[in-house]
């Protein structure tokens, strides 16, 4: 509603412009006579009104969108030079012209005697009103073309939010199933060797299964809820690899009142576990995460394990979370990867 009424008040106020010069220019006469304000109602003025508001909507509402946006553009190139020479020959504002006080006649001694045959009225050419032809015709041309520009504009962007939202909802199907997988691959290995910490490794699946299946169809999640399952998902690392290698968990900042993507961070802390151990040397895993006002940093550290099946795999959580991080964080996000050395890390900061 808000919208048409700007709309409406727009059209009111640009014609108001236009007649008010128009009707300024008429108030000066040729000797300065005051303007008849009744002409406003005369047929001249009348008729030079209904002409102007006839081409600029005729052309907005019926030509343009019919015609032109259709691709008949002869059709169309045929009417404008019709109403171009109807415009021609009715001569709007040469009749409106007509109407203001004739300027005084000089006397006779100072009346210049014209040559015998001479015509004493000449044929005018109305140049006035086609070059206002023209401007209203460019107009009422230029408002529906800026509105077919900020449609497409607009489609383009819905189209774009809805492509995204797609990809976005497919990175999350991704990550599910490939999550739980590897998860149920360590309780497995549990099982397979009767060890009396099973038990509590279901626990903590049980609390990574309800956080997977309950808030990650969310875009945003409270980060308490990432760091609670971060947490099961390392116990369960604990409880696997028992004593083979370090795990150090520093957690500081007020996390409250503070959300997240889900699994973002799971998918480097996953990416650790899976690819910096070893059975034959000491491992060792350092995951920090620091929350200010404004922002959440994570760091993570392991050891860069150069197995030959990483080549194909290792790049399937990172360059998952790497797109989900352009969806979400556009413009508010800082990851540095490095894994070129013999330790690899993760330096990730988003925008809280």
């Amino acid at each position: 509603m808000r919208p048409k009424l700007f709309n409406i008040i727009g059209h009111l106020a640009g014609w108001l412009l236009f007649f008010s010069l128009i009707i300024g220019f008429l108030a000066r006469s040729p000797k300065g006579e005051s303007f008849n304000w009744a002409a406003i109602v005369s047929a001249p003025f009348l008729i030079f009104s209904f002409v102007y508001l006839f081409l600029f909507y005729f052309n907005k509402n019926v030509l343009f969108p019919f015609l032109y946006l259709k691709k008949k553009f002869l059709l169309y190139v045929v009417v404008v030079l019709f109403l171009f020479v109807v415009v021609y020959l009715i001569r709007p504002f040469d009749r409106l012209v007509a109407m203001s006080p004739p300027p005084e006649r000089l006397p006779m001694t100072e009346q210049r005697l014209e040559p015998p045959g001479k015509p004493h009225s000449p044929i005018r050419f109305d140049i006035s009103s086609l070059i206002l032809f023209v401007t209203v015709w460019s107009l009422s041309t230029a408002i529906p073309i800026l509105h077919q520009w900020r449609l497409t504009e607009k489609r383009a962007l819905e189209a774009e939010t809805e492509r995204a939202n797609a990809e976005l909802s497919f990175l999350k199907a991704q990550i599910n199933p490939h999550f739980l997988f590897n998860t149920l691959n360590n309780l497995y290995s549990l099982a397979m060797t009767k060890s009396d910490l099973t038990a509590e490794g279901i626990m903590k699946l049980s609390g990574i299964m309800r956080y997977v299946t309950d808030e990650v169809k969310y875009d945003f999640v409270p980060l308490d809820s990432e760091i609670s399952c971060m947490k099961d998902y390392i116990d369960l690392q604990r409880i696997r690899l028992g004593g083979k290698m370090n795990i150090d968990l520093q957690v500081k900042g007020d996390t409250s009142n503070k959300k997240i993507a889900p699994l973002l961070l799971m998918t480097f802390v996953e990416n650790a576990f899976k690819y910096g151990i070893s059975s034959h040397e000491p491992s060792a895993i350092t995951i920090k995460l620091l929350t200010e006002e404004q922002t959440i940093t994570f760091y993570c550290a392991n050891r860069n394990f150069k197995f030959s099946s990483n080549i194909e795999r290792s790049g399937i959580g990172i360059a998952n979370a790497r797109q989900r991080l352009l969806h979400l964080y556009h413009n508010r996000h800082f990851l540095d990867i490095d894994d070129k050395g013999e330790i690899f890390t993760v330096h990730l900061t988003l925008q809280a």
